[in-house]
């Protein structure tokens, strides 16, 4: 199985060849930092799946064990890196994460206390959307698509 995936705007692009590992939500300080969200969705891979296919990733070096890659240019969270042998990337970074599902979640301890309600929020009625549709329809994405190009 091959997978790609990269930044908001394109700058940096990677594959992963083979199987993806698990795949978790952490909820600690750091990674709500990091991604500027209420938790950090990642799936692990090996180094040497991992082919970075346009640009390369800039560092954070978060703590003393982990350093955290991101777009340079447009600021989007990609890697969480342990060593040589623990990579992960952010889930939502690949074309397609549709199927990568987390499987565990960790660094309970910093869980914002209202994160398990978010399902029961109320979403915009149609008529609301309606009258939002004008705008929509007025938005330019300068987002890269979900695809090598």
């Amino acid at each position: 199985m091959t997978r790609s995936g990269g930044c908001q705007c394109g700058a940096v692009r990677f594959r992963v060849e083979g199987e993806l590992g698990r795949a978790s939500i952490c909820h600690c300080r750091m990674c709500q930092k990091a991604f500027g969200a209420f938790y950090g969705p990642y799936v692990s891979a090996r180094t040497e799946q991992v082919t970075w296919t346009r640009g390369a990733p800039k560092y954070f070096q978060s703590s003393n064990v982990v350093r955290r890659g991101f777009c340079g240019e447009c600021g989007t969270q990609l890697t969480f890196e342990g060593g040589p042998a623990f990579f992960d990337f952010a889930i939502g970074a690949f074309d397609d994460p549709t199927d990568i599902r987390p499987v565990i979640q960790i660094g309970l301890e910093a869980k914002l206390p209202w994160v398990d309600e978010l399902d029961d929020l109320p979403g915009r009625t149609p008529q609301e959307e309606a009258k939002l549709a004008g705008y929509y329809a007025g938005v330019v994405s300068h987002q890269h698509p979900d695809r090598d190009t």
